[in-house]
């Protein structure tokens, strides 16, 4: 009787908040399908592969838009891609006739399956699930083939509920709670559909049309080209939040040290804007339930100009008292995707050594602000010359750069950094598409750091990450230690289509078009082979799903004439005694040994690419997982406690912010076990040179 009356009570909160969110049938807009045509016309005159727009290039189209919007076979079926036959063709005709109607109305039928789908999973949650049963669920469906029935797609959709349930009754939720979580996950979903618009339509769609020529060109609208500037400045104009949409609040997640929000004082972690004005007298706009982007934009503004935030208060009701408070806008650095150093110390024997380490996330620069002559101009070779020589005060005895997951940048940012490492020479080649080299070099005279050198990559480090480490490679100037990077050797450049049809106002977007091709100063390129390291270490990466070698359309690795160049040093003799010495010490390190049983379990999972929806077996894993971790923490003599990470079934979102901020710290402070191993390999080397590698170039 208990359990029927739980069911009831669920059932009337569920009635409550079944209340579909239909969402607007989106159209094109003029200056799209006029964006669309000068895209194409540029692609085809300029691109390095200059493709034509035909029926050929149509399918790839329809096949790529396709996997922009359902990649993992969930919403769209069999029956729907029957339906949708001749629009395969007809991709071309929409982009040169300037009519985009055929991919609005793909976009249009994807929406309705989605809101099918989510209503769909809302109702599971009346009749809950048998747990005993033995089943399981494909968390992987790129591979999948479409479902050709209804009752097909309701099963898939039936498995995954089931999981997610699961997973949160895992965790310790009861199935009240569980059935209220994500009753307001699929009502989130239903919301966050209902606010794509059609700027967001023609994003996919272009990029699902760039991707087609070559898998890092792209079309970037309005909003997504400011975004692209943000992370190449590394700078942005605002208050200094960062700020993350919960419950349809724009609430503030972390507050820049030094920006206008911090130093005023008046704003918290967990406070909730519930609206914006702009200046000193205009009214404040709510923005509650609106975009997050949609809210930022309002909150960016022109430097030193006012505005005004109507806040409620992170411990207060959503009901009580909210104020609203002005602030100056300001240029602020966006420091924690900067350059930054540690110094490690090791000890062997009687011998200490200082390792100091520079982690690069990106190859960044400001151009404007360089180009106008501003002498605090944002620069990664800037950063990481103030750092080195920070080093050489600390006297360090080597010098190790992290460009693990950097996926690159500015390519004179590239060139500029080796030239930190090396007294002038070429650095990269250049072939554009007419069959033209041309030599990048480094022409500054002298170099900043002379001494043994080390460069961490996996296979993240992309573009000019493998410019970088090929060139120190090539020179003989360092060892290159992880595993072997992403394979990108194009080279890109941004066009700005209103700087080019000269409109007066920015309505058309940018390209990010590949122009050319980079190759080794050795002739080679990185294209597909990536840089392959010197000392490789454990990975969990499978080059089939990451890198470029994943894609179909990536170009051949190729190979030209060698540039004019003289090697610093001959490291590859050093090699076997570094491995050796790695492989000596890593069969003892327990973390390194727990780190490869993790890699070995993952990669299990991931051929296995199934889950069980037994409970009982699942709780079985968990507990397995919970012991295993327990008796790691006790052989290295730390206290044991509850596991951080383990899996609670949430979305980001949902969760508690103070949570949610705490696994985030758990994550950042988890022991880099590769991090640790690259800083005793250094060290290592520098036991094993005898001279100054920038002293010595070999003739």
């Amino acid at each position: 009787m208990k359990n029927k009356l739980i069911l009831i009570v669920l059932a009337f909160a569920l009635l409550a908040l079944n209340t579909t969110l239909a969402a607007p049938e989106l159209v094109p807009l003029q200056q799209q399908s006029q964006a669309a045509l000068i895209s194409a016309e540029v692609f085809m005159r300029h691109h390095y592969k200059r493709i034509p727009l035909d029926d050929a290039a149509s399918a790839k189209i329809f096949d790529n838009y396709l996997k922009t919007l359902d990649g993992e076979k969930l919403f769209f079926m069999q029956s729907d891609l029957d339906q949708l036959a001749d629009a395969r063709s007809k991709m071309d005709d929409a982009i040169l006739k300037q009519d985009l109607s055929i991919p609005f109305a793909i976009y249009n039928l994807y929406q309705r399956r989605v809101t099918e789908r989510i209503n769909f999973a809302r109702s599971l949650l009346l009749k809950g699930f048998d747990f005993d049963k033995k089943e399981y669920y494909q968390y992987t469906r790129k591979n999948a083939t479409w479902s050709k029935s209804v009752s097909e797609m309701d099963d898939l959709w039936r498995r995954r509920v089931k999981n997610d349930w699961l997973r949160l009754k895992l965790a310790g939720q009861d199935d009240k709670s569980i059935v209220e979580t994500l009753s307001k996950r699929y009502d989130n979903s239903l919301s966050s559909l209902s606010k794509i618009k059609s700027e967001d339509v023609f994003q996919y769609f272009m990029s699902a049309y760039a991707t087609t020529i070559d898998p890092h060109t792209d079309y970037f609208g309005l909003r997504a080209a400011d975004d692209f500037d943000v992370s190449m400045k590394l700078s942005i104009v605002g208050i200094g939040a960062v700020l993350q949409e919960k419950d349809e609040y724009t609430t503030i997640r972390e507050l820049v040290a030094g920006g206008p929000a911090a130093l005023s004082g008046k704003l918290k972690v967990g406070d909730r804007i519930l609206g914006v004005g702009q200046g000193e007298h205009l009214p404040v706009a709510e923005v509650v339930g609106q975009r997050l982007d949609d809210t930022v934009a309002l909150i960016r503004g022109a430097e030193d100009t006012t505005v005004r935030l109507d806040i409620l208060p992170a411990a207060a009701t959503l009901d009580g008292q909210h104020s609203v408070i002005s602030l100056v806008r300001k240029k602020i650095s966006l420091d924690k995707q900067a350059a930054k150093k540690e110094i490690f110390e090791l000890k062997e024997g009687a011998i200490t050594r200082r390792i100091g380490v520079i982690t690069l996330p990106g190859f960044y620069l400001d151009f404007e602000a360089r180009l106008r002559g501003d002498k605090n101009y944002k620069s990664a070779t800037r950063d990481v010359s103030r750092l080195l020589t920070q080093f050489k005060k600390d006297k360090v005895d080597s010098v190790l750069i992290d460009l693990r997951n950097n996926g690159g940048g500015s390519l004179d940012e590239a060139i500029e950094l080796t030239g930190l490492f090396i007294d002038k020479g070429p650095v990269v080649q250049e072939l554009d598409s007419k069959g033209k080299v041309n030599v990048s070099s480094d022409t500054h005279a002298g170099l900043v750091w002379s001494g043994p050198l080390g460069i961490l990559i996996n296979r993240g480090s992309a573009s000019a990450s493998e410019i970088f480490a090929a060139a120190i490679q090539d020179y003989g100037r360092g060892i290159i230690i992880g595993e072997t990077s992403f394979g990108k050797g194009t080279v890109q450049s941004v066009v700005n289509l209103d700087q080019l049809v000269k409109s007066d106002k920015p309505k058309y977007g940018e390209l990010k078009m590949t122009i050319a091709q980079f190759f080794r100063i050795n002739g080679g390129t990185t294209q597909l082979h990536g840089v392959k390291p010197d000392i490789r270490l454990p990975t969990m990466t499978d080059e089939e799903d990451f890198g470029e070698s994943s894609y179909r359309n990536a170009l051949p690795w190729s190979q030209i004439k060698p540039a004019s160049y003289l090697r610093y040093a001959d490291l590859t003799g050093i090699f076997p005694k570094l491995l050796a010495m790695h492989n000596r010490r890593v069969s003892s390190d327990k973390d390194f040994q727990y780190l490869k049983e993790d890699i070995a379990e993952f990669e299990e999972r991931r051929q296995k690419n199934q889950i069980s929806l037994n409970e009982a077996e699942r709780r079985a894993e968990r507990q397995a997982q919970e012991a295993k971790i327990k008796l790691r923490e006790k052989s290295q003599g730390r206290a044991a406690g509850k596991p951080s990470l383990q899996d609670d079934g949430l979305q980001s979102n949902e969760r508690n912010l103070d949570a949610d901020l705490a696994m985030e710290q758990a994550r950042k402070n988890a022991k880099d076990v590769l991090l640790n191993e690259a800083v005793h390999i250094v060290s290592d080397e520098v036991g094993l040179l005898t001279t100054n590698l920038a002293a010595n170039t070999l003739h």
